[in-house]
């Protein structure tokens, strides 16, 4: 019968809509005003408030005042908000992760209440509503499974395994992730039906838990943010300390305020790069998107090339994310099945009858139906039908109806054994059985698919019979064995080079997934996480004879640990095994297992980068240094949780994005270099203007345009700078040694090329002046007569007057 109306209502009012509680998020203006005035900008705004002042004071007190202060004042503050917008808009599209949630609520829900079905809005869904859902729906909540006829759900974005998982009333596991007999949050129904009252909504489903861990986490700042912290810090103080310097010390020689202040901004102006970190970073974001890595967060450009520890998800950033046929046995021996992404790998002589039956009643025996629409979509038109393995043995058909009578499959034995026919009432060879078991073994014992066929008599079922799977009413013994298919989630042809290159760059990468050991480890050793050779400790045990527990785990490289054991660990023991162990499996892990471990790498100092597509990921994503999500495959929560999205889902890519991230570092660094080794040819005119008072060398206003006009262009040129040929060779830079700007830099830029600069420049000054007859000697004190409009008989080194 289900809840009555007014009792929903009650609920309604007492637990609150079935929606998402969004978290309090920062005003666009808020976030604005913080790129508008961050950095340099708080200098440059000081220095174009104090030019409007000046020339302010200059209006009011001369009757033709020098416009030089306005368009000085006018230029900084155009500067700054054009930089500001610039990084504001690259910054736009930063993490929503709640809106992102609210959008994979589904909007209507299949309800039964006083007896009847109504559809409602989901968010009315309450707890102890009676829900129907069917294939093709999204679960509207937290649900416990009362009844349900082929119900299977696709919980890969939740838990990370790759299969659809059957529905069923009965309990089967004390982990509500991995029991049978609860469906959650936004997953999907794949086929079948199922009835279930609602559990929990809203904020206490699951999904809504996950939604405030990865909300509520406290983001650390980037590697690249800290050094441009530290950067800013350096030129701040600089700027501060000589523009304050020469104040003072402009006023003991007798200048004005109003000269000592324009003074100040002299200095302010010639130490600040101007708009350049930004530029930079952009540029770089701009070339990541050609090559298929969108740039949410500019900083993470660079902290993906700091990245020493990369924690990847395996369902759909490893692999395909689509199961796919991967051994087949028939004609009595074991064929292997193309697995590649473009179908270009190993085949079998498709010629044999047995096959071409194989084939016939796999094409035939699924649910798989087309939308309108979709003829022309390039994926395979024939699938193949098959069931899951059980725990426990059943024979229980499940049909599906055809043009060519009934067809149907079986569910079978436990997992990693294929279900036995019979042939003629005979047992088939245990030599099959066995070869059988070896091929499952390679392959992680993954699923397995038995196919068997009957042919009906005409005259008893002809064509348009109804077959009935409740009441059975066609034969379901002395069936013909065809054949068996082993179906796995083939990894992505280009993974295993990354992998590779990741581990001579220096990089561990460590694969976390909420899938089975076994299956985790297979895919592990087909991608080169655990490297050819390398032993965990069953695999020693194994080996030697004796139990695991007298392995020494420091004997291992590689290891395999299940989330359940992660569970009792404590922060030391994991600390371990991150230490001891270079080749890393986590198996079976919960969202909240995977934040644990990503903290625990950086307890170990590493920059980590997460990658993941699915909803369990989000927190990690959000958590790492830079979370990278995979753009078609990946959830929206995953996108908005990430720093960085890999348009083309390939794992490769973020070798593609270590290497940019580690140029962007270096080409940064150039830039710098180049940028500051003009303070001192820009400084020093001021030096001696105050002190041997000679007529100024370089204005404020031409020191940005060299800043903006002459330096700007070459400094971002060098962001096109092509790597080094060693970029991918070197070890991943250590944050806390390996500074952007560090002495060494300060001192070449300053003491070495700034002060070559800076004699080149005076050279020019005094031989151009000295050309016009001011000779070094005559120029000295005559700076004042030099300024005042009203002097007209200054006379030069040969007695003339100017």
């Amino acid at each position: 019968q289900g809840l009555t109306n007014a009792r929903a209502a009650e609920i309604l009012v007492q637990h609150g809509p079935n929606a998402l509680t969004p978290p309090p998020t920062t005003p666009e203006w808020v976030k604005f005003c913080r790129q508008l005035f961050g950095g340099f900008s708080i200098l440059l705004w000081i220095g174009a408030i104090l030019c409007f002042l000046a020339y302010s004071i200059q209006a009011a007190m001369e009757d033709e005042p020098s416009n030089d202060n306005l368009y000085l004042g006018v230029v900084l503050a155009a500067v700054v908000i054009v930089t500001g917008c610039f990084s504001y808009y690259q910054e736009a599209k930063s993490s929503k992760i709640m809106d992102s949630f609210k959008n994979m609520v589904p909007q209507q829900a299949l309800v039964i209440r006083e007896g009847e079905k109504i559809q409602i809005n989901a968010e009315n869904v309450v707890v102890g509503d009676l829900v129907e859902v069917k294939g093709g729906d999204r679960v509207p909540a937290d649900m416990r499974i009362i009844s349900s006829h082929g119900c299977k759900v696709d919980n890969s974005s939740l838990t990370g395994e790759s299969e659809p998982q059957t529905r069923s009333p009965e309990f089967t596991h004390e982990n509500p992730l991995e029991t049978r007999n609860i469906c959650f949050f936004s997953t999907n129904c794949v086929e079948g039906t199922a009835r279930g009252i609602v559990i929990s909504t809203g904020d206490r489903t699951v999904m809504g838990r996950i939604a405030s861990l990865a909300s509520g986490l406290e983001v650390g700042r980037t590697p690249i943010a800290m050094e441009i912290e530290h950067f800013i810090r350096l030129i701040t103080g600089v700027a501060v300390f000589l523009g304050l310097s020469f104040f003072i010390l402009s006023l003991i020689l007798g200048y004005t305020w109003l000269e000592a202040v324009i003074f100040l901004i002299g200095i302010i102006v010639a130490n600040v790069p101007e708009g350049l970190l930004a530029v930079c970073l952009t540029l770089t974001a701009k070339r990541m998107a050609r090559k298929n890595c969108l740039v949410k967060n500019l900083e993470a450009v660079e902290t993906l090339g700091s990245t020493s520890t990369i924690c990847s998800d395996k369902t759909g950033t490893l692999t395909q994310n689509r199961m796919t046929v991967a051994h087949m046995w028939f004609d009595n021996q074991i064929h292997e099945a193309d697995t590649t992404e473009d179908q270009s790998g190993a085949t079998f002589d498709k010629r044999s009858p047995t096959w071409a039956a194989l084939a016939r009643i796999a094409g035939l025996c699924n649910r798989a139906v087309f939308k309108p629409g979709q003829e022309n979509i390039s994926i395979s038109k024939v699938g193949g039908g098959f069931w899951y393995p059980r725990k426990k043995s059943t024979t229980t058909p499940n049909p599906a109806s055809g043009d060519n009578g009934m067809l149907g499959t079986w569910d079978g034995a436990s997992e990693g054994n294929g279900m036995m026919g019979t042939w003629d009432g005979a047992s088939e060879d245990d030599g099959m059985l066995g070869m059988w078991d070896g091929a499952s073994e390679d392959n992680g014992k993954l699923g397995t698919w038995g196919f068997c066929h009957l042919y009906l008599p005409p005259d008893k079922f002809p064509r348009g019979f109804r077959f009935d799977a409740d009441e059975v009413n066609f034969p379901t013994t002395d069936l013909c064995f065809v054949g068996l298919m082993s179906m796995i989630d083939p990894p992505r042809a280009a993974v295993p080079d990354a992998v590779g290159k990741c581990r001579s760059a220096g990089i561990k990468v460590i694969m976390v997934t909420g899938d089975h050991p076994i299956t985790a480890k297979a895919i592990a050793k087909g991608v080169g996480i655990i490297s050819e050779g390398n032993e965990t400790v069953e695999d020693i045990a194994a080996r030697l004879n004796i139990p695991v527990s007298q392995v020494n785990p420091r004997e291992a490289k590689a290891c395999v640990v299940h989330g359940s054991d992660l569970k009792d660990m404590s922060a030391e023991q994991l600390d371990e095994i991150l230490k001891n162990h270079t080749e890393i499996v986590f198996a079976r892990t919960s969202p909240q297992q995977k934040l644990i471990i990503v903290e625990g790498c950086q307890r170990q100092g590493a920059i980590v980068a997460v990658t993941g597509d699915g909803v369990n990921d989000s927190p990690a994503l959000k958590k790492a240094d830079i979370g990278v999500a995979m753009g078609i495959a990946g959830s929206d929560v995953s996108k908005q949780a990430a720093d960085m999205i890999l348009l083309d889902d390939n794992f490769a890519s973020i070798v593609t994005g270590v290497e940019e991230g580690r140029l962007i570092f270096d080409n940064l660094k150039k830039s710098i270099a180049y940028t500051l080794t003009s303070n001192i040819p820009e400084i020093t005119p001021f030096l001696l203007f105050i002190i041997a008072n000679i007529p100024l060398p370089l204005g404020t206003v031409t020191i940005l345009c060299i800043d903006l006009g002459t330096d700007m262009v070459p400094a971002i040129s060098l962001a096109y700078e092509a790597a080094e040929s060693d970029i991918m060779k070197r070890q991943p830079r250590n944050p806390r040694t390996d500074k952007l700007v560090n002495e060494r830099l300060i001192s070449m830029a300053y003491g070495q090329i700034g002060m070559i600069q800076a004699l080149g420049g005076f050279f020019t000054y005094f031989v151009i002046l000295a050309e016009n007859g001011f000779l070094p000697g005559t120029l000295v004190g005559i700076r004042l007569a030099w300024d005042d409009r009203s002097t007209n008989d200054l006379e030069d080194s040969y007695g003339q007057e100017w």
